[in-house]
């Protein structure tokens, strides 16, 4: 499954045919993680919090592509999008293991993952450079295979995702 993961509504074309989803984050209700990693210890692999964070996280998990488009804010996702993240903690083990010299966690059954950050805002290079470190860091614990981070100006945000929507669809 391909998973397009969106901070705003998007005009897309999709059918249920292309095994693409898309989630439009604003349109959820997504409270912030609390910290209390009941999901590994009280549920483990569910979050304690009932909301639509629920229904979501479990498509990261699956998907073998990810298509997340975010504006930047200081140098990170922006508000939403950072906090579905932080939520998807739930796809990932309390035990620690080795990873090309660095600690990072197990992953619980979380399709490795080629990702795309279509990443939009009005942006000087610095606070680029610092969203593209922090996405190059959230790799591993993503279970990224590849990603990359391509900047757009928000007026072409729809554009961008539709075209890679055919990408997906020819390959």
């Amino acid at each position: 499954m391909k998973l397009i993961l969106s901070d705003k509504p998007l005009n897309l074309t999709l059918s249920e045919q292309d095994g693409i989803r898309h989630v439009d984050l604003s349109a959820l209700k997504i409270a912030n993680c609390v910290g209390c990693f009941g999901c590994w210890t009280k549920t483990p692999g569910r979050c304690v919090i009932r909301d639509d964070a629920t229904r979501v996280y479990p498509l990261i998990a699956e998907s073998d592509a990810v298509l997340y488009v975010s504006r930047v804010r200081y140098g990170s996702y922006d508000t939403i999008m950072k906090t579905m993240l932080e939520r998807a903690i739930p796809v990932q083990q309390a035990f620690i293991r080795i990873h090309h010299g660095e600690t990072h966690h197990y992953q619980r059954a979380v399709a490795p993952k080629q990702a795309t950050i279509l990443a939009y805002g009005d942006l000087d290079p610095e606070e680029r450079s610092i969203f593209e470190a922090l996405v190059a860091r959230n790799a591993c614990n993503m279970n990224f295979v590849s990603h990359r981070v391509l900047f757009v100006p928000e007026s072409e945000v729809d554009r961008h995702v539709n075209e890679w929507i055919e990408a997906w669809r020819k390959s």
